[in-house]
């Protein structure tokens, strides 16, 4: 290890417990032997020189191509370490320093996110096999921060959460015409449709994304509610009663965001409610992580909350409601983590070894920052006017309850389905009957009146 590395990890870690062996078979040991140990070993000389002269890429690079192995501890107690004794600043010497100054000077030069670089940056990362998403996503294969309303959740339980938490915010009824900008693999898409009865336009770049979103629609037999479609947000023309939009702002671009919310403003209705679900950070703006931007998310950023309100307040929108999720994400990641490891062979079976070292470190390394960094998700809630939404949060709760109501109905039913396929066609039926519509007209309607008048419009429906 080279006596200008070693002053370099010297100085930052002076809490943990971590052992550094260089090429040269030497090991050191740094901090001041609190919480796990994390040994890490560099293998080459080439490897060891890249990271003194830029740590937060090549650490990453060199773990991806074999010449940085953990050999006690992993990816995550690593960043631990890193994290928690950087804080939110950079590391200590006079050429990273100015690498990061460098990077975030350049931030907007890296974001010109154009509609054809657009397309091109989410082909790198949402067009890579639907299998391999498959083996650590939850069943709905939402790939965004889950709601654990409560800690002992499953994953997809805090998914499911997470989609009430942001229909309730939308305040949805039942008819109402519903954009999902960013729409993925139609998950939310297709639960807006199928529990409030709404009319929804998915809009995504994934070609990958699309076809197993359009697949599904057609299996549940909603394609006449949900459709989904390849363009991009600013070639929208058309107008709509609630706007949602989930992990998608992260891709924008700071360049861009006036131009987002300006589209926002004209797509929604005079008496219409938007819900934007985004990464964000609770310090000022910064750059986005070297790695990051170059091996997992081309053009994309994490914006400050200083750097979104100032486009939304000038493309003439309200902010009605904001809510920061702290420890969700990690929670999500840990979750994530945990199923691609049991994962692993059948991950490195579609892509190659470095391709799987380079996928547990961005997730490791992503769960690190929300918990020992500033890095957190922010839901907004806008519309155009001050009299659209309730004076207080309480028909959020409600409806919540009633959509908790819903699903385990739903469940039922399934489950009834299940157990009974061919043999009882009618109970089946009146199960059916008895589980899903009355739960979704209380949960389309919670919140949002008089109940009778709220089941008026759904009978109408």
């Amino acid at each position: 290890m080279n006596m200008l590395l070693q002053r370099i990890v010297g100085k930052l870690v002076r809490t943990g417990n971590l052992t550094v062996t260089g090429p040269n078979g030497r090991s050191h040991r740094f901090g001041d032997d609190t919480g796990d140990p994390v040994h890490l070993l560099i293998k080459t000389r080439r490897a060891e020189s890249a990271i003194t002269l830029d740590p937060m890429l090549a650490l990453p690079e060199a773990y991806m191509d074999g010449d940085v192995d953990i050999v006690g501890g992993d990816v995550l107690g690593l960043m631990r370490v890193v994290f928690q004794n950087l804080g939110n600043g950079s590391i200590d010497t006079a050429w990273t320093k100015a690498l990061d100054n460098l990077r975030l000077a350049f931030r907007r030069f890296q974001q010109v996110n154009t509609t054809a670089r657009s397309k091109r940056n989410v082909q790198r990362h949402y067009d890579l096999s639907g299998e391999l998403y498959r083996l650590f996503l939850d069943t709905d294969m939402q790939y965004s921060c889950a709601y654990f309303a409560e800690p002992e959740m499953t994953l997809e339980e805090a998914q499911i959460a997470k989609k009430a938490h942001i229909a309730a915010k939308m305040r949805l009824r039942p008819g109402q015409s519903v954009l999902d900008i960013g729409s993925g693999w139609g998950g939310l898409g297709l639960y807006l449709a199928r529990t409030f009865e709404a009319q929804v336009l998915g809009v995504t770049l994934s070609t990958e994304q699309h076809a197993v979103a359009t697949e599904r629609a057609q299996a549940e037999g909603l394609e006449n509610r949900v459709h989904f479609e390849i363009r991009d947000y600013r070639d929208l023309v058309e107008r709509f009663d609630r706007i949602v939009s989930v992990g998608m702002f992260e891709h924008v671009g700071v360049n861009h965001y006036r131009t987002f919310f300006d589209n926002v403003a004209k797509r929604l209705k005079p008496d219409g409610v938007m819900v934007l679900h985004s990464i964000g950070r609770a310090g000022p703006p910064a750059s986005t992580s070297a790695f990051i931007r170059k091996h997992i998310f081309p053009g994309g950023y994490i914006p400050a909350l200083s750097e979104v309100l100032p486009a939304i307040e000038k493309a003439g929108l309200m902010v009605t409601d904001v809510e920061i999720l702290r420890l969700h994400y990690a929670e999500t990641l840990r979750h994530w983590s945990l199923r691609f490891q049991a994962n692993r062979d059948k991950a490195k079976a579609i892509y190659d070894e470095r391709f799987c070292r380079m996928w547990e470190f961005y997730l490791a390394a992503s769960e690190a920052a929300f918990r020992w960094q500033d890095l957190m998700v922010f839901q907004i809630q806008l519309s155009h006017r001050n009299d659209t939404l309730p004076l207080t949060r309480d028909y959020i709760g409600k409806c919540e309850k009633a959509l908790a109501m819903h699903e385990m109905g739903h469940r039922q039913a399934k489950l009834g389905a299940e157990d009974k396929p061919a043999a009882q066609p009618a109970a089946k039926a009146q199960l059916a009957a008895k589980s899903q519509p009355a739960a979704k007209a209380e949960a389309a309607q919670a919140g949002a009146g008089k109940v009778g008048r709220r089941r008026k419009v759904a009978d109408k429906e």
